[in-house]
């Protein structure tokens, strides 16, 4: 903790840091999961007509004769909105070990997010099976190590960690009647 703040908040996730997280994460695995495929498939923005095919259907997928913005539209609204989601996840399962668990356990879950994705979802999407790759994997593992990194360095320091799930024990009875035998109260 920093010298310069001596208030200490109650444990809480950080929403500022959530959604910059989350935010950032999203652009840079968005970036990713364009360019890989791009320099690779050649086809530039596969992933964000998948992305859309979550609501418009599978007949977004092919690639457009010409530049059609609502479906773009749509698959950046669904992008951002599951990485804030998936980001305030990764926050709150990871946030309380500090930056390297955050980074580890934030690229694990991103394999977890692939796999839910791109498997248990694809019995609603079945269009969806043939896009899973190692281009899409990297892309969602970057997101969820960057997403747990970054929520670690926008995080304020002035919030009190507690454990995932559990309370510190209260102070036992015990030391509050030492301590008043002590100052001559009892």
């Amino acid at each position: 903790m920093s010298s310069s703040s001596s208030v200490q908040l109650p444990a809480r996730l950080d929403r500022t840091a959530v959604l910059w997280s989350g935010l950032l994460s999203g652009a840079v695995m968005l970036l990713l999961s364009i360019l890989l495929p791009w320099i690779i498939l050649g086809d530039l923005l596969l992933i964000v007509r998948i992305m859309a095919s979550v609501l418009l259907g599978p007949t977004v997928i092919p690639a457009q004769a010409r530049l059609v913005p609502g479906i773009y539209l749509v698959a950046l609204l669904i992008h951002f909105v599951l990485s804030l989601l998936f980001a305030w996840l990764i926050a709150l399962i990871f946030h309380r070990w500090g930056m390297i668990v955050g980074f580890i356990g934030g690229a694990l879950m991103g394999v977890v997010i692939y796999v839910m994705n791109f498997y248990t979802f694809s019995l609603l999407f079945p269009w969806m099976i043939p896009y899973r790759n190692w281009m899409i994997l990297l892309a969602h593992i970057f997101f969820g190590a960057l997403a747990g990194l970054l929520y670690e360095l926008f995080e304020d320091e002035r919030l009190i960690d507690e454990p995932f799930l559990l309370r510190p024990p209260e102070q036992p009875q015990t030391e509050i009647i030492s301590e008043s035998r002590e100052s001559g109260d009892v």
